[in-house]
C-alpha cells in the first residue's frame, strides 16, 4: 500500500509537470491533457511494449487515467499557485523516478532479462515520459543535457544488483535502490553537479 501511494504521487507529479510545460507552450486544453498523460505514463508504456506486456499497465488499471485527468484539471485551475510549489514538484518528481526505476528493473527481472537490460528498462521507465513530453514540446530532453537525471537512475539500478548478492528481502532492495536515485538527484541539484559537456567553444 505504501509503494502504491508513492506510485500515485509520482504519477500526479509527472502529470502536473507536463501540464506546466504544456501551458508554458500555450497549448489548448486537449494538448495540455495529452502532454500530462505522456509525461505520466510514457516511460511505463514504452517499457511494457518492449517486454511484451499486453495490454500495457495503465490500460489494466483505470486509477491512473483518473489520477492524470484529475491532476490536469487541478494544475490548470491552480496554475498560479503551483508556480510557488516547484520545489515540492521537484521532490515528488525525484521520488517518482526513484520508484519507477525499481519498477522497471523488477519488470525486467520477471521477464528474465540480463541485469544491464533491466537497468536500462528502469531508467527508461523513469525518464522517457519526460523525453516524449520535451520532444512534443520542441525542447531538448533533460536527460540529453548535462543535468544529472538518467545518471541517477542508472546508479540506483546498479546499486540494486550490487546489493542483490547481500540482501534477500526484495523490499529492502526496492527502498535502498530508490533512495540512491533520490539522493543522487537531490545532491546533484543542490550542489549544481552536472555531467561535462562535449561542446567546446571555438574561441578556446
Amino acid at each position: 500500500m505504501f509503494f502504491q501511494t508513492i506510485d500515485i504521487l509520482g504519477t500526479i507529479a509527472f502529470a502536473i509537470s507536463g501540464v506546466l510545460v504544456a501551458m508554458n507552450k500555450r497549448m489548448d486544453p486537449f494538448g495540455v491533457l495529452i502532454i500530462a498523460f505522456v509525461t505520466a505514463v510514457g516511460g511505463g508504456t514504452l517499457r511494457d511494449v518492449m517486454v511484451g506486456v499486453e495490454p500495457v499497465s495503465w490500460m489494466r488499471n483505470m486509477t491512473y487515467v483518473y489520477v492524470i485527468v484529475a491532476s490536469t484539471i487541478f494544475a490548470v485551475v491552480f496554475r498560479n499557485q503551483l508556480k510557488h510549489l516547484r520545489r515540492s514538484l521537484f521532490l515528488f518528481d525525484t521520488i517518482g523516478i526513484g520508484l519507477y526505476t525499481v519498477i522497471g528493473i523488477e519488470t525486467g527481472l520477471v521477464a528474465n532479462l540480463h541485469p544491464v537490460i533491466c537497468v536500462f528498462l528502469g531508467t527508461m521507465t523513469a525518464c522517457f515520459g519526460g523525453v516524449i513530453r520535451d520532444i512534443l514540446c520542441n525542447d531538448i530532453p533533460v536527460i540529453f543535457r548535462k543535468e544529472i537525471y538518467a545518471t541517477a537512475c542508472i546508479l540506483g539500478g546498479f546499486t540494486y544488483f550490487l546489493l542483490l548478492h547481500f540482501l534477500e528481502d526484495r523490499n529492502y532492495l526496492f527502498i535502498i535502490a530508490g533512495l540512491v536515485v533520490i539522493i543522487v538527484r537531490i545532491l546533484a541539484v543542490r550542489f549544481k553537479i552536472s555531467l561535462p559537456s562535449l561542446y567546446k567553444n571555438e574561441d578556446d
